[in-house]
């Protein structure tokens, strides 16, 4: 077993700072991703409530009122959750795509 010696160290910072930079880059355009979806759907959950404030002002009954209410409310819940996995699913790739420098710069360490 021979000793480091200072080209090796410097080669295995150079892979650390190079992971760490993929990584970083990954995560970044993850985020930006989420961020993009939120903004979206924030947008479209907002339009869609004023258009239900509308609804509810033209009313003629009470009974009329609840069912819009009633359809506002199934209709969001539903959104929601299809946003929710779609934030999942950014989320799941992005972890997945920002491990695999990481896995091989490990697998590079472990090989030597």
């Amino acid at each position: 077993m021979t000793t480091p010696n200072f080209e090796d160290f410097q080669k295995l910072s150079k892979q650390q700072i190079e992971t760490v930079t993929a990584v970083t880059s990954t995560l970044t355009k993850g985020l930006q991703e989420i961020a993009a979806e939120s903004t979206d759907y924030s947008k479209k959950a907002f339009a869609e409530s004023s258009a239900v404030v509308e609804k509810l002002i033209g009313a003629k009954s009470v009974e009329t009122a609840i069912q819009i209410q009633t359809d506002f409310a199934k209709a969001a819940y539903e959104g929601f959750v299809t946003q929710i996995s779609k934030i999942n699913q950014i989320c799941v790739k992005v972890a997945t795509e920002a491990f695999k420098p990481v896995e091989s710069a490990f697998a590079t360490a472990t090989a030597k």
